[in-house]
């Protein structure tokens, strides 16, 4: 096999770039500016990027020696697959390596939302010392999670792995998918005598009007999923959380729900314009607030470079360059 040269723009985990390496591939890290892409790509038979990079139909022609381009993560809204595809590209993308961290972040945020800890952790600094006691009765009105319904609108691998976390706290699980009917939810446990769960996926409407809690795990729709038609058929007192991706719910009509007080509470680790995100969601006080790190854990990013390089270099096995 003659040299590759891969331009990882957003990165990729030193094992994944080490195994890579090893293969034979030459791997270039320094992030090019999408302006500079089209000048500069046509050098690289391979791109791998995250989400901040689109590969989009004009770049794809001014690229004609590109044989691969690898998304680290699951959506692939940020590249025109289809085109790509056409032109013989292979499409690659890692859709199991971070679910356990997403899901992992997306309970964090609920948690953080049921117990106010988002709210006492910013207060506690500042007053803490003076007005311990009124704290302590602003933030003693919180939710316990057992008995309560979690809804999962997009139900693969990560709403899957939300849905076994729910279970160790208790939650009963209700999910949509337009894909998927029925799915198996065993439990995080290794213990193998622990049952497995068999869940069927509902209409939408159901899982609005009867979810506590409601978690997004959808691609790119093109348009925001919940909006005030969504919001009036939850229940009064819901909270909501998106991890997926940022316009799934629209932020506006996300604002008045927490101020009409229809949500109790919401988690965003994805937003409109970002890296931008507007500063009325960044500084409400009852949004729980990260800043797109749902799959960004050591362990993730370690899973998303081995299974980059795999699929990479089964891919350039079958292609002559």
């Amino acid at each position: 096999m003659s040299t590759i040269n891969l331009l990882a723009n957003d990165g990729i985990d030193e094992l994944g770039k080490s195994m890579l390496e090893k293969e034979g591939f030459v791997i270039d890290t320094q992030r090019i500016p999408q302006e500079e892409l089209s000048s500069k790509l046509p050098a690289y038979q391979g791109i791998i990027v995250r989400s901040a990079t689109e590969v989009r139909k004009d770049l794809i022609d001014q690229c004609p020696g590109l044989k691969v381009i690898a998304r680290g993560g699951v959506g692939l809204d940020n590249i025109d697959v289809d085109y790509a595809k056409s032109r013989g590209i292979a499409i690659v993308n890692t859709p199991s390596a971070s679910s356990e961290s997403v899901a992992e972040l997306v309970f964090a945020h609920i948690l953080m939302i049921a117990r106010f800890l988002h709210q006492s952790n910013r207060a506690m600094p500042v007053s803490g010392n003076t007005e311990f006691a009124k704290l302590k009765k602003a933030y003693s009105g919180g939710i316990e999670l057992k008995g309560k319904t979690l809804g999962i609108i997009g139900f693969g691998r990560i709403g899957q792995a939300l849905g076994r976390i729910a279970r160790g706290f208790g939650m009963q699980i209700i999910a949509v998918d337009p894909f998927i009917n029925v799915a198996e939810l065993a439990s995080r446990a290794t213990d193998a005598t622990i049952q497995k769960m068999t869940l069927h996926t509902v209409p939408l409407d159901d899982l609005l009007t009867h979810a506590d809690v409601i978690s997004l795990h959808v691609p790119g729709t093109g348009g925001p999923l919940i909006s005030d038609d969504e919001f009036k058929k939850m229940k009064d007192g819901v909270i909501v959380v998106n991890a997926a991706r940022g316009g799934a719910i629209e932020e506006s009509a996300l604002l008045a729900a927490l101020d009409s007080g229809k949500v109790f509470g919401a988690g965003l680790d994805v937003f409109d314009n970002e890296p931008t995100p507007s500063a009325q969601i960044l500084h409400h006080p009852r949004i729980s607030l990260s800043p797109h790190i749902g799959a960004s854990t050591h362990q993730a990013q370690a899973n998303i470079g081995i299974e980059l390089a795999e699929k990479i270099t089964e891919v350039f096995k079958g292609v002559n360059v």
